[in-house]
């Protein structure tokens, strides 16, 4: 008990310690975007991902694409749908705005595998990536060609994503702001270290040196970070340019925000595994920090396993009196909880410069907290090459989950009730003050698991408006 509680502290400070690195890289000088504007525009393959997505999402995608201030694009609608009222819809929009519309019979490797297959019959010199709900700013491309042009030894320019449906619901909302503490500091971060890594969609890439590498790796569900790996590894740079150029939805409920998170849980999982390969196979092909990105990306969903263990070494205590360490109660206050305030100082302090509310960046600590079950599951999958076919995530409108697909969560939050009860009556009669310091913990894990209700039942649009 004690190793594990020890590994799981070690988890999770690892992970604050590489929060707070990418919060000093900050502190050096901003890449400059500023180039010349172009007098040949070269050509630009728009390439746009879809399966069974629903009409209206993507017709305000290529029509987004259609509106590109730029000459010489064409727009490729890759359709990958098995289904024939959406293959009917596809070929209807490809004509009513005047794109290339590629499909296939053999539905290899899911979104990768479409574009690889579509990048092997295109020549355009340079591809930019959008997924069914990404809708671009005009001036995307004005502004992205002309970087990779200046600089050859850049392999593609990613941008963020922000979602434009926040105010559907608390999930959404709050997943808007999750999304904003990876892309206004991790990716900045890693951007000022050389590691900034495709996001698979508002993205602008290189279409040769993509095809050189072998084209997107079809063995993960996240394509986009496993083919960031090899690219780097072969010595190509990459830029994050951290501008608002695109806008897309989020997952409106519980059901597709999880799938979401199983999804990038899955593919890290998958990836992890060839980023710690390569390391002790080839180490000279990227630097120290380098690898420390990777690794800290590819482990980032084993945080379930991490927050699982400290639950389970709070109940085994309150039920069985068999303790995770041996310490004074007051020793235990005075060096964990400096440490404890200290990291939750950087993080709350760093976002609030960025001036996001304490209230929206706690929620997406609680959404995430209730993401464990999630992330355990699909990282085992990872781990053990248990197959699971790519998840699109559903854009046709939020919905209340039933209470039985969230039976983990709710039985967590309950366990977490009874022990918080069972712990206060040891308390009373013991007296001893390491008990009512896992009482605390106890009723804390109660708190956050108790979110479920919170996120499950917003439902009403106005509501979300109202918070936003």
């Amino acid at each position: 008990m004690a190793l594990a509680f020890l590994g799981s502290e070690f988890f999770i400070m690892f992970h604050a310690i590489g929060y707070f690195f990418n919060v000093m890289r900050l502190d050096r000088h901003p890449d400059n975007y500023q180039v010349q504007d172009l007098v040949d525009e070269p050509s630009v393959a728009i390439l746009i991902p879809a399966r069974h997505e629903p009409k209206e999402v993507v017709e305000r995608t290529l029509l987004a694409c259609y509106n590109l201030n730029y000459k010489n694009k064409t727009i490729y609608f890759l359709d990958d749908s098995s289904i024939e009222q959406y293959k009917e819809e596809a070929r209807e929009l490809s004509k009513e705005f005047g794109t290339e519309i590629f499909a296939r019979e053999v539905h290899r490797g899911a979104k990768a595998g479409i574009i690889n297959d579509v990048n092997r019959i295109i020549t355009e010199k340079y591809i930019a990536i959008f997924d069914a709900d990404q809708n671009p700013m005009p001036h995307f491309l004005k502004i992205l060609v002309p970087i990779l042009e200046s600089r050859e030894n850049l392999v593609f320019v990613q941008t963020p994503q922000f979602y434009t449906n926040c105010s559907s619901n608390r999930v959404s909302l709050t997943a808007n702001f999750q999304q904003a503490i990876f892309y206004e500091y991790i990716c900045e971060g890693k951007n000022t270290n050389g590691t900034m890594m495709c996001c698979g969609t508002n993205v602008l890439l290189r279409r040769n040196v993509l095809l050189d590498v072998g084209g997107f790796d079809e063995n993960t569900v996240t394509e986009d970070f496993a083919t960031s790996l090899k690219l780097h590894m072969k010595g190509w740079k990459t830029l994050y340019v951290n501008m608002p150029l695109v806008f897309g939805m989020a997952p409106e409920d519980l059901v597709e925000y999880f799938k979401q998170q199983s999804r990038w849980a899955l593919g890290n999982t998958q990836v992890f595994k060839n980023v710690m390969k390569s390391f002790f196979t080839k180490p000279w092909r990227l630097s120290f920090m380098q690898w420390f990105d990777y690794i800290i990306t590819g482990t980032y969903y084993f945080i379930g396993w991490a927050y699982l263990c400290l639950f389970f070494c709070q109940l085994i205590f309150t039920f069985f009196n068999v303790p995770a360490f041996f310490m004074d109660p007051y020793v235990y206050s005075l060096t964990f909880v400096p440490y404890f305030l200290l990291a939750l100082a950087v993080f709350y302090s760093s976002m609030g410069l960025r001036h996001y509310k304490f209230s929206y960046i706690l929620k997406t600590h609680l959404l995430t907290i209730l993401s464990i079950p999630v992330y355990i599951r699909a990282t085992l999958f990872g781990l053990f090459n248990v197959p699971v076919g790519f998840q699109v995530t559903n854009k046709t409108g939020a919905m209340q989950v039933a209470y039985s697909f969230l039976w983990v969560q709710i039985l967590l939050w309950g366990v977490n009730l009874v022990a918080m009860t069972w712990g206060i009556l040891r308390w009373v009669y013991e007296r001893n003050p390491g008990i009512l310091c896992n009482v605390f913990w106890l009723f804390y894990h109660a708190l956050v698991f108790s979110a479920v209700f919170y996120f499950n039942e917003s439902g009403g649009s106005e509501e979300a408006v109202e918070e936003l």
